[in-house]
């Protein structure tokens, strides 16, 4: 009987314990190592009230938006979701600086034959320095990219809505 309790307990522990995947924690402290020349970090999750999350346009967990320490001092945040391209998904990275404007934005997994141009940094050097007041519109002030049509669209919408999730965190001092 005390076999199956612990057993149970065991499970039970698991289905609690929030995080990264391994295959995407592990780009993501490349990432950090790389962008920010630091091998020593913390990865704090940023706990997000449900009430406020289910208002938000993005999707927020436990598992999704951490802020980044070294020694004890702020780096910035990482945020690590999903979107969709043409059958799949694919998962990136956002970096954001205290005042919460986009350091870098990386593709970190992308699971299609075509469209993986968007992962290109020249693509992406464009999302750099957006904030919450931004507005982003495809073929306007986000370029197109012939080929990965409904990939860059996607990203788009996903980083118009991380943005406006942006504003409704800060105004209620969450960030």
């Amino acid at each position: 009987m005390r076999f199956k309790q612990a057993i149970l307990i065991l499970i039970g522990f698991s289905l609690l314990s929030f995080g990264l995947p391994k295959n995407l924690e592990k780009k993501v402290n490349k990432e950090i190592t790389d962008t920010f020349e630091v091998e020593n970090f913390d990865l704090i999750s940023v706990i997000i009230p449900s009430e406020i999350e289910k208002t938000l346009p993005s999707r927020f967990g436990e598992d999704n938006l951490f802020k980044i320490e070294s020694n004890k001092k702020f780096i910035a945040y990482a945020y690590v979701s999903q979107a969709p391209s043409k059958t799949a998904l694919f998962d990136y990275l956002v970096f954001l600086d205290s005042e919460l404007v986009v350091i870098k934005t990386k593709v970190l997994i992308y699971r299609e034959e075509y469209g993986g141009e968007i992962g290109s940094r020249r693509w992406l050097k464009q999302f750099m320095g957006k904030n919450q007041n931004d507005d982003l519109k495809y073929g306007e002030n986000i370029i197109a990219i012939s080929g990965a049509t409904i990939s860059v669209r996607s990203f788009t919408d996903a980083m118009n809505n991380f943005l406006k999730s942006l504003k409704i965190l800060h105004s209620k001092n969450i960030l």
